[in-house]
């Protein structure tokens, strides 16, 4: 993965999503999407959502995520919710929330579509 860029030490919101998406899509989750969600919810800037094929493959995305932001970043979740069932599982780090969803539970809930008119940002790799 291709660095990201910062001002001095410090990462912004974009930047965490940012690699956050990346590192998904590395593990080969599918649709993976940055949502900039921060002026139509308030709570956090951006969501990270992402696909995954079957259950050991959204455990394998998430540990991914967690693992490449923690030596990127330096940051870990201050919660996480869905891990045991491993079917929607949620990292939340404050400004950034990542949802990595079994492909059945993406199409069901439709998070994409409920955020559709939020932009959207460019995490494709240069």
């Amino acid at each position: 993965m291709t660095g990201v860029a910062v001002e001095g030490d410090r990462w912004s919101s974009r930047d965490l999503a940012v690699v956050a998406a990346r590192a998904a899509a590395e593990k080969l989750a599918t649709d993976v999407v940055v949502l900039d969600v921060g002026d139509a919810i308030g709570i956090c800037e951006h969501f990270v959502v992402a696909s995954a094929a079957s259950e050991r493959q959204v455990k394998a995305v998430v540990d991914f995520v967690e693992e490449v932001v923690r030596e990127r970043i330096g940051r870990s979740p201050a919660a996480e919710e869905g891990r045991g069932a491993r079917r929607w599982v949620v990292l939340d780090y404050g400004d950034v929330v990542v949802h990595v969803f079994h492909a059945d539970e993406r199409a069901y809930y439709r998070l994409d579509r409920l955020y559709g008119d939020v932009p959207r940002t460019d995490w494709s790799e240069p």
